[in-house]
């Protein structure tokens, strides 16, 4: 699978792609929103994980425009974040989220959404 990881923390961004490249995935990254959108529209990623605090565009936003996209309404997108409030969460899933984790996350519990996706994606591909 292609996952497109959106954080502008670098220690994040690093332990995730680690993270899922062990696993046999391939990894994007984006710092900023904008960037996000654009690698998005290129690499066709299969799942996104994706900060709010984001320079540029924030996560809600980048998550809005693609939901407004016919081709990316059913991308899963896992927002990632350390805002925690419950008026956070609601918004995230009001503009489209899969599902809102919270910082500090487990690795694993990622690494397990990313293979459950796998084995109900058409192809099979883990």
């Amino acid at each position: 699978m292609k996952v497109l990881v959106v954080d502008d923390e670098a220690h994040i961004t690093h332990m995730l792609r680690v993270l899922f490249q062990k696993r046999g995935h391939q990894v994007v990254v984006a710092d900023n929103g904008e960037s996000a959108l654009d690698l998005v529209h290129r690499e066709q990623p299969d799942v996104m994980f994706l900060d709010l605090n984001l320079p540029g565009k924030n996560g809600f936003q980048v998550c809005e425009e693609l939901r407004r996209e016919p081709q990316f309404q059913n991308l899963p997108i896992f927002i990632l974040t350390a805002q925690g409030q419950d008026v956070d969460r609601e918004r995230g899933l009001a503009v489209g989220a899969t599902d809102y984790i919270t910082k500090p996350f487990s690795p694993s519990h990622l690494a397990g959404l990313v293979q459950q996706l796998a084995e109900r994606s058409p192809s099979g591909q883990a």
